[in-house]
């Protein structure tokens, strides 16, 4: 099934302006911003966040200029923060293409981040909303501190399922959040609907990164990076956590340790991973996902507009069964 072109029937139009807005935010003329700009624009993705802000909006009223301002100031500030984690991670390709970093180097990563965030800054700005500009910059705050979480949970001895909550919550969860309450801000409803949809953007993003996760378990040239990658960067998600909460195998903690300590070797990856899958991880993440799935789904069935409903639904399904 087709699950993008349902999600953008309804909006078609205003997802087409936006691409063409975001592409005009960033151009700058010649030089070497320009080409890296341009690296940027290329990789593109599914825009599944801009989607859910229009959406979310059209689901309350009509989308506008301060809707499409607001949906390019998040977009905007989620690439900044791309391109500054994948400095932070060392990180060597981004949706399967050199990042910028690898492209260039720290130094102009840095930099483009910079002018990037502060594009959004300006995006945001020109919606003239103020709780739509503080949302943004609450945002920006939180994502910052979950990338520090997770880097001090590196650390952390203790494997647990809920630090691991709170990291995404604050790194992925959030941003979902995020697009939710601000379609519906950018066109003024009420206090009751704005916690309704962000509940409901909140659910979508722990499915998306739980998805994510999963992901890590399996190689795919598509997704962008190989198996255990998230072990090589000292991270230990919820399907090796669950798998070594639940069974007793010292050999495999004293792997996880090696992880936290930044010395395991691929090898040993790929025996946490295969432990990981003979272990109910797999599964146990899947079912995770299902419970949020049902949240998100009770708010489709309560709240959203009829001829809304098929757009939403697909919006769910395609977060949970995506490929990449």
């Amino acid at each position: 099934m087709d699950y993008l072109s349902i999600i953008r029937k309804p909006i078609e139009g205003e997802m087409n302006d936006f691409v063409r807005l975001f592409d005009e935010s960033l151009s700058q003329g010649e030089g070497l911003l320009e080409q890296v700009l341009s690296h940027i624009r290329q990789r593109g993705g599914k825009r599944m966040r801009p989607m859910l802000i229009l959406l979310s909006a059209k689901n309350f009223g009509e989308v506008s200029d301060v809707t499409q301002n607001a949906a390019l100031g998040l977009e905007l500030l989620h690439t900044a923060s791309l391109v500054h984690d994948d400095v932070v991670d060392e990180s060597s390709e981004r949706r399967g293409q050199p990042s910028v970093n690898a492209s260039y180097n720290n130094k102009v990563a840095v930099l483009v981040g910079d002018y990037i965030l502060s594009t959004a800054l300006l995006r945001v700005a020109l919606s003239n909303n103020h709780r739509i500009v503080q949302h943004l910059a609450e945002l920006g705050r939180t994502l910052a501190a979950g990338e520090i979480l997770q880097l001090s949970n590196i650390s952390n001895q203790v494997i647990s399922e809920d630090v691991y909550y709170q990291v995404i919550d604050k790194k992925t969860a959030v941003l979902f959040e995020s697009c939710a309450a601000l379609g519906a801000l950018s066109v003024g409803v009420s206090e009751e609907e704005i916690e309704k949809a962000k509940k409901f953007g909140h659910n979508i993003g722990m499915i998306f990164q739980i998805r994510d996760d999963i992901f890590d378990y399996y190689d795919s040239k598509e997704i962008g990076k190989p198996t255990g990658n998230d072990m090589t960067e000292g991270k230990l998600t919820l399907p090796v956590i669950y798998a070594l909460n639940h069974t007793d195998m010292p050999a495999m903690q004293t792997l996880a340790k090696k992880v936290k300590a930044g010395t395991i070797n691929p090898d040993e990856i790929a025996v946490l991973v295969e432990f990981t899958k003979q272990n109910g991880g797999i599964d146990y993440a899947e079912r995770k996902m299902e419970e949020f799935a049902k949240e998100a789904q009770k708010y489709i069935d309560e709240s959203v507009k009829p001829e809304l409903k098929d757009a939403f639904t697909a919006y769910l399904d395609y977060v949970i069964q995506r490929k990449l």
